[in-house]
């Protein structure tokens, strides 16, 4: 099978209509829209997402639209995370027959970090189907810092094939590639950090940025990884500037932004998630929208 692990995949919002539920009208238009922007690929129902805060029914729908609009045309992994093992397992057994390209899925939810706890979640799961899994690490969640030992204990699930990894311990990342060999494919989660986490051997990157901005941060990544340091270094550090200024207020912003740029409402965050969170004006988001474009280069921007 063609390698399709790699690249730039935006962690895909999930459209909310006024009443609370998902927006399959949206969800249709973002799917297009990635698409047609060449995108590498599209990671769903993840924390950006807002994944476990659907009940099973709506992810399994959520599911078969975006597999169904993508159709062959980018690949897409679904995360199946959920309160229970029981309703994970479930997720990804429905993910396959959808026709997914890989499942992923964070750690038991609501409790203490725990090794033996997270590694039989992910084994049950990674045993329900025969996708490639790759379970989804936010910082040392479940590895009890002992990331290598967590590690090699998680290459004796079966399908397991790689790992996203959303950390600033760069360290960290390019211990987990070096004890593996590269066996695992592994994905920045580090919005910030897509470029930096390249040279500790991440294969590629999924980020909330890149619902607003894929088209840039690819062009971005791939100047890098072919030289170009000088545009990597100035967009990277005005990047970072921008995700730390907006990061207070960060939905509104995404919401006002998909509105202004692609005509896409990815309606309010499910509360409590963003409901302190204030609204941003039209001019100050199309400032910064401009400040990330220019810094990119006018001749990929759509």
């Amino acid at each position: 099978m063609k390698d399709v692990f790699k690249g730039l995949w935006p962690a895909m919002f999930t459209p909310i209509a006024s009443n609370g539920e998902p927006s399959y009208d949206e969800l249709h238009k973002l799917v297009e829209l990635f698409v047609s922007q060449d995108l590498d690929g599209l990671y769903i129902l993840g924390s950006t997402g807002q994944g476990v805060l659907f009940t099973e029914e709506q992810r399994k729908k959520i599911t078969e639209m975006v597999v169904s609009v993508a159709s062959g045309r980018v690949p897409v992994i679904t995360q199946v995370g959920a309160l229970t093992t029981e309703e994970s397992v479930r997720l990804a057994i429905h993910a396959a027959k959808t026709g997914v390209n890989g499942i992923s899925s964070v750690g038991p939810i609501y409790y203490a970090a725990n090794t033996a706890m997270a590694l039989e979640h992910y084994r049950a799961i990674a045993k329900a189907t025969d996708l490639p899994f790759f379970p989804y690490q936010l910082g040392d969640n479940s590895m009890a810092g002992d990331p290598l030992g967590f590690v090699k204990r998680l290459l004796e699930i079966p399908n397991v094939k790689g790992m996203k990894l959303t950390t600033n311990q760069l360290l960290e990342i390019s211990m987990i590639h070096n004890y593996t060999g590269g066996k695992l494919k592994l994905f920045s989660g580090s919005d910030e950090l897509f470029c930096h986490a390249s040279l500790c051997g991440t294969v590629g990157a999924i980020g909330s940025f890149y619902n607003l901005w894929g088209v840039q941060c690819k062009h971005i990544l791939n100047e890098f990884i072919g030289g170009n340091y000088q545009l990597s270094k100035e967009f990277m550090l005005s990047f970072q500037e921008i995700i730390r200024f907006v990061l207070p207020n960060a939905w509104t912003f995404f919401r006002k932004v998909m509105q202004l740029k692609y005509n896409i409402d990815i309606g309010k965050a499910k509360a409590p998630l963003g409901n302190t969170q204030t609204e941003w004006k039209d001019e100050e988001a199309i400032a910064i929208m401009e400040r990330i474009e220019s810094m990119a280069g006018s001749e990929i921007n759509l």
